[in-house]
């Protein structure tokens, strides 16, 4: 059997899910994924919608059923789901529930840069994010309390995790901000004194020279005139 490809596009993965109800025309697509919501799960770019659509039908993973005019409407093709697209389907999701790969969150590379600014801007700038994510979880609990009488928790259970994950970055980033405020997080005062004299001070110096992911394949080799 041949090898299946890894998720590239999660806009086919949208497409293959939403025709493996039935069949569908790409505006059909687009409306049942706008209908369910998946924009925000799948980071969808509309303007791609019907290149992803033939190239799924160039490997085989969608096929063409007719093809029909009304009136002066441009022509629609119908398209159904094959059975490599349908083991394509199930591939593809057991690969996005089972593999833990890691992810590059916009906020971890701020936080992983933070240092550049000086800690009271930080500390304000968390508070901003913390009244956004608020809002984010509030809205929320607001879909889940407004579908969930008529919407099976199944079709809700990524919004529980999207509620989950951002209740966990508010409590973290409430204590980040209780450690800055109480002046307790540990080398806050040499932070604070290197944006106040506008010099690094030795021991955040000897930090960055020697770095602090540890040792590994990828770490330069030493210099031997130093030892």
């Amino acid at each position: 059997m041949a090898e299946r490809r890894r998720v590239g596009n999660l806009l086919a993965l949208g497409v293959l899910s939403a025709v493996a109800f039935r069949q569908m025309h790409p505006y059909e697509m687009a409306g049942a994924l706008r209908g369910w919501g998946k924009e925000r799960d799948l980071q969808i770019k509309w303007g791609s919608l019907y290149t992803v659509v033939r190239n799924l039908t160039k490997h085989g993973l969608l096929a063409e059923v007719e093809s029909t005019r009304a009136g002066r409407r441009p022509e629609r093709t119908v398209y159904r789901i094959t059975d490599a697209g349908r083991a394509e389907l199930v591939d593809w999701t057991r690969e996005l529930l089972s593999a833990a790969e890691p992810e590059f969150p916009r906020f971890r590379a701020g936080l992983s840069v933070m240092s550049v600014l000086a800690p009271d801007e930080v500390a304000e700038l968390l508070r901003r994010r913390l009244a956004a994510v608020e809002r984010e979880i509030a809205g929320a609990r607001a879909t889940i309390d407004e579908h969930s009488p008529r919407v099976p928790r199944l079709f809700l259970i990524e919004v529980e995790y999207d509620l989950a994950m951002l209740a966990a970055e508010a409590t973290w980033m409430r204590s980040l901000l209780a450690e800055l405020t109480a002046g307790t997080l540990p080398g806050l005062a040499q932070w604070r004194r290197a944006h106040e004299t506008g010099e690094i001070t030795a021991e955040l110096a000897a930090l960055a020279e020697t770095g602090i992911a540890g040792t590994g394949e990828d770490e330069p080799t030493a210099d031997p005139s130093r030892t």
